[in-house]
């Protein structure tokens, strides 16, 4: 059984209009808990290893959109579904952060989880169940939901459950419909490896952005360095731009790269959700009209504040 979350904001007249004149930015994606396990000394198999623990709201749709308030887009709107187990905490987590929750809740499966394992050089290994975000349906989705919107982002995760690609497609058509630009986070190398590169590259067929990491895009292509994949991508996509993480951030289009935007300094604690930031400030960037570079630059200073902080998201004001 599903409906709108608390408030409704999903369908509501209220929710509508553009800011600025650019538009909102709508995502479509996940919304998660983070259990969140920083351990200085790698892990004693059998027995107790000490760690900071802390249980944190995440996901990469849900990080996303908070990180593209805190770098200057003024209406971002999520679409998600989540349990009914802690669906007013995961709204209440987000309004506080300025993004506008279209809640779906699910009565019989609970919210994703993520176990995220954080080593003292602050990489991060996740165990995932992801609950009821691979339940958002088609059902789940009205052209209605992009009035006043300037862009579209889809969070990747939801391409790897026929349930939830029927969502991305229902998405994706009213988009194209509209002249909305959409982009796509691949989000897992591991789960494009069990889905398929071919599957999830025509899943994504009439996207506009890819926003890759280096070890996605090698999937998505079979070729193992990151450049040559960023420029083989660009060749399916009108824009790819392809994460490295701390070696900053690859730009291609027709077949190219065509900038390598260099790193921001950082002092890293935990990676978790350093894409994520990346993703919503370019997205911002873009929706206030910066170039592609400029706005991958964005990007990768969102990056660096985030490796800096706990958990994936910015701080709340």
């Amino acid at each position: 059984m599903s409906g709108p979350g608390p408030g409704g904001g999903a369908r509501t007249a209220g929710d509508r209009g553009t800011v600025g004149g650019a538009g909102a930015l709508l995502i479509v994606g996940d919304v998660v808990t983070d259990v969140v396990a920083r351990h200085r000394t790698p892990l004693a198999h059998g027995t107790d290893t000490a760690a900071e623990i802390r249980t944190l709201p995440g996901g990469a749709g849900a990080n996303a959109a908070c990180w593209a308030v805190s770098t200057g887009c003024a209406d971002v709107r999520l679409l998600g579904r989540v349990g009914a187990d802690s669906a007013g905490w995961h709204e209440a987590q987000l309004r506080s952060a300025g993004v506008r929750p279209l809640l779906v809740v699910d009565d019989d499966t609970p919210t994703a989880t993520v176990v995220s394992l954080v080593d003292a050089s602050a990489e991060r290994t996740f165990l995932t169940d992801s609950g009821a975000v691979l339940r958002l349906a088609a059902a789940d989705w009205s052209a209605a939901l992009l009035d006043g919107v300037g862009r579209l982002h889809i969070s990747g995760y939801l391409f790897f459950a026929a349930t939830s690609r029927q969502v991305v497609r229902a998405a994706l058509e009213s988009a194209t419909a509209r002249g909305v630009p959409v982009s796509v986070d691949p989000a897992s190398a591991g789960f494009i490896a069990h889905l398929g590169a071919d599957r999830f590259l025509a899943a994504a067929d009439g996207v506009d952005v890819l926003l890759p990491n280096a070890d996605e895009a090698r999937l998505l292509t079979g070729v193992p360095d990151a450049e040559k994949a960023a420029a083989e991508l660009s060749r399916r996509f009108p824009l790819a731009v392809v994460t490295l993480g701390p070696d900053g951030a690859l730009v291609a289009s027709d077949g190219a790269v065509t900038a390598r935007v260099p790193p921001e300094p950082a002092r890293a604690v935990d990676s978790t959700g350093a894409g994520d930031a990346f993703n919503g400030a370019f997205l911002a960037a873009l929706l206030t009209g910066a170039d592609p570079v400029t706005a991958a630059a964005a990007g990768c200073r969102a990056g660096a504040l985030a490796v800096a902080l706990p958990g994936g998201r910015p701080p709340v004001p």
